[in-house]
């Protein structure tokens, strides 16, 4: 049974009081209409996730802003993915952002981060194979063989061109070994508040509660990136890595010293047993090896991604393919990260990623932010500081501006403009906001109270309402 029609005044007050909720909720979030299409999930995210860097990359499902002109997002079918300007850390957009998965090799930006400025390059490493019980079976290797050395500089490459798991267990016991490098990683992370990593093993290997997240990945590329040798190693496409020199090589080449040095006891210039000879390396072998880095160096159908410089990319079983690049174009540099795509094309997270990327280039400046990478907990605490002792200052000069004159130090104009108004400050911004809000207020109130009048006026007659009937949830994944 349909209720009376409303009068045209009933209807006055409703449309004010419609047309002035945007003044308080503000632009929604609208969802790129192509990014979802063909998406068929197993698994969905949480209900609740972080909400660190912004209460929309808490939410499910893609956010962005779009302004006019913005081009569309592109189709993707990774799970979770998130597109940022690595200088400002503005999120262009999202999807799941904090998401937790498995990460597989990408973790080995935030074993980098880490470790990356507390080992020397130049210290050497003797390989010990009891170093490397813990590692995986199946692992990815750079080769790294019984009984040679190496050195830290070598394994870098290792494990940013190769991504070679033997190379992160090296480099972890020159750090003190395993238990202590996977502390130092997941406090490491704390601080750069990437609060939805969990590291259980060092380099990626799929382990019980191994976690991080699109957003979080986003960090570690941005921190590392800011060290010159991880830049360096993360951008390098090819590396000439030391080969293994066998035992009858180093006597052969020790008895070729030792001959030489006999010969020079009889020369003028032998007293030292050969003029120094004896201490000359034993020539090493090397094979080359390339970045797995696809954007990179490029694959059969597809190209390098112009302008792309790092950063890692990671498949395991469990967590399938995942990347995360960096990128410059026209003085901008954006980071995105690719988590879990919906097949077992090898390249699709590096089509995918190189989609975003491009879609980031020519959305930069058409869309509004959906959240921020935050700073790190220390660079937080620093700004926290500034702004508290710039707020001391601004009040004690106000007290000082008090005393000596209201108006003192300030010419006739800025005085008089600041009386009539014509200058808005921040204080003046807030109390214009104030009243709108007030204003706003007061016509839902109104509004709210008219129609509760009439509803009292209408001869006890009871009012209808229609209850909208609830929709089916979506499917799993969103």
């Amino acid at each position: 049974m349909v209720g009376r029609p409303w009068s045209a005044a009933r209807r006055r007050a409703l449309a004010a009081a419609v047309l002035a909720l945007p003044l308080l909720l503000g632009p929604a979030p609208a969802a790129g209409a192509a990014e979802d299409e063909g998406r068929s999930e197993d698994a969905a995210p949480p209900a609740r996730m972080s909400t660190i860097g912004g209460e929309l990359l808490g939410r499910t499902g893609t956010q962005v802003k779009l302004l006019p002109g913005a081009p569309k997002l592109p189709r993707t079918t990774c799970r979770a993915w998130i597109v940022a300007d690595a200088d400002s850390g503005a999120v262009l957009a999202a999807r799941n952002a904090h998401w937790p998965l498995a990460p597989a090799s990408t973790i080995k930006m935030l074993f980098a981060d880490t470790l990356i400025g507390t080992l020397d390059k130049e210290q050497t490493y003797l390989v010990d194979p009891a170093d490397f019980v813990d590692m995986g079976s199946g692992s990815s290797r750079v080769g790294i063989a019984d009984g040679q050395t190496y050195t830290v500089e070598q394994l870098w490459y290792g494990v940013f061109l190769a991504s070679g798991n033997d190379a992160v267990y090296a480099l972890s016991a020159l750090n003190g070994g395993k238990e202590k490098t996977v502390r130092e990683m997941n406090e490491r992370a704390e601080e750069l508040q990437a609060m939805d990593t969990r590291v259980v093993n060092p380099d990626g290997y799929d382990g019980p509660g191994q976690v991080s997240s699109a957003y979080d990945l986003a960090l570690f590329a941005r921190s590392g990136m800011r060290n010159e040798d991880f830049r360096r190693y993360a951008s390098t496409a090819r590396y000439d890595f030391p080969g293994a020199v066998e035992e009858d090589e180093k006597e052969e080449e020790k008895e070729a010293d030792d001959a030489d040095g006999a010969d020079g006891a009889d020369g003028a210039d032998g007293a030292d047993g050969g003029g120094g000879d004896r201490d000359k390396p034993v020539k090493r072998p090397t094979y080359q090896i390339q970045s797995t880095n696809r954007l990179l160096v490029g694959d059969t159908g597809l190209d390098p991604y112009e302008g792309v410089i790092g950063v890692k990319n990671g498949y395991t079983s469990e967590a399938g393919f995942t990347y995360t690049g960096m990128a410059e174009r026209d003085g901008r540099t954006l980071i995105a990260t690719c988590m879990h795509p919906d097949d077992d094309d090898r390249l699709r997270v590096y089509k995918e990623t190189a989609a975003l990327f491009d879609w980031g280039f020519t959305a930069a400046d058409k869309v509004e932010p959906v959240g921020e990478l935050v700073p790190t907990r220390t660079e937080a605490a620093r700004q926290r500081k500034a702004e508290e002792a710039a707020e001391e200052k601004d009040g004690k000069d106000g007290k000082d501006g008090e005393s000596g004159g209201q108006d003192a130090g300030r010419g006739p104009a800025e005085a008089a403009g600041e009386q009539d108004g014509s200058s808005a400050g921040p204080v003046g911004t807030a109390a214009v906001l104030s009243m709108t809000t007030a204003l706003v207020i007061g016509l839902l109130a109104g509004a709210w109270l008219f129609l509760g009048l009439r509803r009292r006026s209408s001869r006890d007659r009871p009012l209808r309402v229609y209850v909208m009937p609830k929709r089916p949830d979506p499917p799993a994944g969103g």
